[in-house]
């Protein structure tokens, strides 16, 4: 947690990862972030890993640092609350994270006529308005069909929610520029961020559309090889699976000095006609020719003759783990300021991340858990919107609110 965002008010109304995840990183970095939740919660609410009494450790996890307020959302006095929220007054505040459908109650031309200066950031699915989510964009790329092992025709669903995740960055990013801009002047602004945009955009930004465009076809699988460069797991002689990377012509030289090898991968160069310290490609290319020479290498030593060499020689390499030992890795989490041991909304206690980015200059302030489910209806209206007790109460007895 840091306080470079002090002072700015977020109203978000999302559900999943990528309106949740902006929330996060700016909640993060200082600002006020308060959710508008649905009265029972929404759909993400329950959703995948629980606990035994069902609470969701993801909600949890995505929604730190935040402040919750319930409302009946399918009730006109509700949608006109939430209305009355993401249009509060104030030059810190105006600033609306959604992925709720362009039209509708939370639309921008909506919302605009109640605070014309209001940046709205909408995450979308498909940028035509039709629903989509991060699976199934993914599979409309192209990228399951390029990941898993060599003539296996089946697609590769990966874990790792990656066009979300880069959605909740972008939108954090985009709503902090739009401010900027409506600080000099510019007034505000809707920002959409469709899931598929992102993931477009992104396949262009890395090559391989053109690559496609330029071969005819997309890239084939290629199991564990790293593409255009030399990279892939071997065995050493006990069994153990090392990931090797040799991308830049110092990381390549170390390697083969630390294997052994310089003298027999010289060989093979000549015998080939080319040199593999100049051109990352051509060792991807030739890999046919390499990789039997690191495995022999590999298969000869331990993992535990192999790894200090490795780091005694400045070698890039990596272990392959369980989530269950990486949680013992110093590096990773055990000792990892970045993470602080807090109680959760569920009653759990377990380590939760703060800020992922370190300022040295600032002092890290300790993570602040995600609220209970309407834990600041009360708070919020009152302060935010200014309604009296009597007038919450009367929302509570309605039904139109919620409390913790």
């Amino acid at each position: 947690m840091y306080d470079l965002l002090k002072g700015l008010r977020v109203v978000e109304a999302s559900a999943f990862v990528a309106g949740p995840t902006c929330g996060l990183y700016l909640a993060q970095m200082g600002a006020e972030v308060i959710r508008i939740d649905t009265v029972g919660g929404g759909p993400d609410f329950r959703r995948w890993p629980v606990d035994e009494k069902g609470d969701s450790l993801y909600w949890e996890s995505l929604n730190k640092a935040k402040k919750s307020v319930a409302i009946d959302l399918g009730r006109p006095e509700g949608r006109e609350l939430a209305q009355r929220l993401a249009t509060a007054p104030g030059d810190d505040g105006g600033l609306f994270v959604t992925n709720f459908p362009v039209d509708g109650f939370l639309s921008y031309e909506t919302l605009r006529k109640l605070r014309d200066d209001l940046i709205c950031v909408r995450v979308m699915g498909w940028a035509d308005g039709s629903q989509g989510m991060d699976y199934t964009i993914n599979s409309a790329l192209g990228l399951p069909l390029m990941t898993g092992p060599q003539g296996d025709p089946r697609p590769v669903n990966h874990v790792l929610a990656a066009w979300d995740l880069l959605t909740g960055a972008y939108c954090a990013f985009g709503l902090v520029s739009a401010l900027l801009a409506r600080m000099r002047g510019g007034g505000g602004r809707e920002i959409r961020a469709p899931l598929s945009d992102i993931g477009a955009a992104t396949m262009a930004n890395l090559g391989f559309t053109a690559e496609t465009l330029m071969t005819g076809h997309q890239r084939p699988r290629m199991g564990n090889d790293v593409f255009g460069a030399f990279g892939r797991d071997f065995t050493t002689r006990d069994g153990e699976k090392l990931m090797l990377l040799c991308i830049t012509p110092k990381q390549w030289s170390k390697a083969l000095d630390t294997l052994g090898i310089a003298g027999q991968v010289a060989e093979v160069e000549a015998r080939l006609g080319v040199s593999f310290a100049r051109d990352e490609g051509l060792r991807f290319v030739h890999r046919e020719h390499l990789y039997p020479l690191f495995e022999r290498a590999f298969a000869a030593k331990t993992a535990a003759e192999l790894t200090p060499a490795f780091d005694a020689g400045g070698v890039t390499w990596g272990s392959y783990q369980t989530l269950e030992a990486a949680l013992d890795d110093p590096r990773l989490y055990k000792d990892n300021p970045l993470f602080e041991t807090i109680t959760h909304p569920s009653g759990r206690t377990y380590p939760a991340p703060g800020a992922m980015g370190t300022i040295p200059q600032d002092v890290r302030k300790p993570v602040t858990p995600a609220p209970r489910l309407g834990q600041h209806t009360d708070e919020v209206l009152s302060g935010l919107l200014g309604l009296s007790g009597g007038e919450i109460a009367r929302l509570h007895d309605a039904g139109i609110v919620a409390g913790a």
